[in-house]
């Protein structure tokens, strides 16, 4: 019998968005509806088993209308038999004022009694049996923001006589030199020798696949972007563990939730008459769900003038966020103006320009070898500029 899971993570319900002003208040319902359009994949798909690995509360200082409105969707699961599994993460910790010893969301969900249809894991109630499913949930959690160690420490699910072994983290998988100070932290070993069939992860806000060793492991990503730089949220996973053929099959399918996109769009600054016309030539892509980063690139004219904040502000009406960047450039100097042959760029550039010399001299009919002529004279331009200014001798 196959095994149906959707996963979710960094819900972030009730985030306060500072960043964005008068719009918090929309972008906070934008979440809600994320979270409930993973609740109706769950529902759509026949899901058995409903996931959030942490941080579905961005605190633990919620209203409770808040998380009645949490506990409404987890009963609309709970009355199609679909089992909530809860893992508290690092802004919903389980600590003493944790939001999950203050509410009993299977009662205000109206879950049955012991039917065990909305679960929170905790370092009491570590895992989750169910016998229906042939399957057995982990949950790896600590009373505190900071893991002491890591969640998979000592940790083997290969005594468990279930078919389906799932574990549920919410922390960092170990990339030295970057997760290393993260408040939990655990290693691609470490999974590989859990034991799991799947891995079910939380706090990174991007979704992603990996395995290590035999076992699957994702991050489902903020179903709606908590940040506005976050272009691999909006995602839910939905999970079939299945055996075929005698063999066990682990398929991870990425599915949207969200409804926030996101747009780089680059600019030749060449192409820009004045301010006025690049604003409504951005203008003219505008989106209420779209977030645009906006790069002007290129060799910037000296007659252009921009101010980008004017830019930026003009265009904030049109999009959900809007940030304009400029990467352009500026004009090189005279070729009689490039630093002596004893500099990098010197020599570079005299060396390029007198094959160029060569080849228009020597064959100044062929075609194959005017095209050789084009791509250094290119190659040469684009060097002008990674250089201008080394003046490291030779």
């Amino acid at each position: 019998m196959a095994v149906r899971i959707v996963h979710t993570a960094d819900v972030h319900l009730g985030a306060r968005h500072t960043d964005l002003g008068d719009r918090a208040a929309a972008q906070r319902e934008r979440q809600f509806a994320a979270f409930v359009a993973t609740v109706d994949l769950a529902i759509e798909a026949q899901a058995d088993l409903f996931l959030v690995a942490g941080d579905l509360f961005d605190s633990n200082s919620q209203p409770r209308r808040s998380v009645e409105r949490v506990a409404e969707q987890l009963g609309r699961l709970a009355g199609r038999r679909i089992r909530s599994v809860l893992l508290p993460g690092t802004h919903d910790v389980y600590d003493r004022a944790s939001i999950y010893r203050a509410y009993d969301l299977a009662e205000l969900a109206k879950a049955p009694e012991g039917s065990g249809l909305v679960t929170v894991l905790t370092p009491e109630r570590p895992e989750l049996h169910v016998p229906e499913l042939d399957t057995v949930v982990f949950g790896r959690v600590f009373a505190t923001k900071r893991a002491p160690v890591s969640p998979l420490a000592g940790f083997s699910a290969a005594a468990a006589t279930e078919t389906w072994k799932v574990g549920m983290i919410h922390g960092s998988l170990l990339i030295p030199g970057r997760t290393d100070a993260d408040e939990v932290v655990f290693s691609s070993g470490e999974v590989a020798a859990s034991g799991l069939d799947y891995l079910a992860l939380g706090h990174w806000h991007s979704a992603q696949v990996g395995t290590a060793g035999p076992v699957r492991y994702a991050y489902a990503g903020a179903p709606e972007p908590v940040a506005v730089d976050q272009d691999r949220s909006g995602k839910a996973l939905l999970v079939t563990l299945s055996i075929a053929d005698g063999k066990r099959h682990v398929d991870v399918e990425e599915r949207t939730v969200g409804r926030t996109r996101f747009l780089r769009h680059e600019v030749d600054a060449t192409s820009i008459e004045s301010q006025p016309a690049l604003i409504a030539r951005v203008r003219a892509l505008g989106d209420p769900d779209l977030v645009a980063d906006v790069r002007i690139v290129g060799i910037r004219p000296d007659q252009l003038d921009l101010d980008l904040d004017e830019v930026a502000r003009a265009l904030a009406p049109s999009f959900l966020a809007v940030r304009v960047r400029d990467r352009s450039v500026t004009p090189l100097p005279p070729a009689d103006e490039v630093p002596g042959p004893d500099t990098i760029l010197g020599a570079l550039v005299r060396e390029v320009e007198a094959r160029i010399a060569a080849i228009e001299a020597t064959s100044p009919a062929d075609p194959a070898r005017a095209a050789e002529a084009a791509e250094l004279r290119d190659a040469l331009l684009i060097a002008r500029h990674l250089l201008v200014g080394t003046e490291v001798t030779l």
